[in-house]
């Protein structure tokens, strides 16, 4: 059993940050990738950062250059640095972890107000 605790939502306003955190715990210590996705209200889950067991990140055009995701000092934890936070920018964020399967957290809730 693999358990993912994210932290580090609310409310910020427009041109703001955040920092979020996910951190795993349980029968694996060391991922192959871990992500995070968003969804707002009325849309689809996207992809907005990716990391990969050797560094390699992957940003939707969206985030890219406004985003980051970096992982801890060990290979349980993922970090989502947000610069210059916009209203559409608000969702659900969800950390995802992949390794001998696939994993959620519950999500935190991000909202940007104009």
């Amino acid at each position: 059993q693999v358990q993912l605790v994210e932290s580090g939502g609310g409310l910020v306003q427009a041109g703001g940050s955040l920092r979020l955190s996910c951190t795993a715990s349980g029968s694996i210590s060391r991922f192959n990738t871990m992500a995070w996705y968003r969804q707002a209200p009325g849309k689809q889950r996207e992809l907005v950062a990716s990391i990969t067991s050797s560094g390699t990140t992957n940003y939707p055009d969206s985030v890219k250059g406004r985003f980051t995701i970096s992982w801890g000092n060990a290979k349980n934890t993922v970090y989502l640095q947000m610069y210059s936070l916009q209203p559409e920018d608000t969702g659900v964020y969800t950390c995802y972890a992949n390794r001998f399967g696939n994993y959620w957290g519950q999500g935190t809730q991000v909202t940007v107000s104009s």
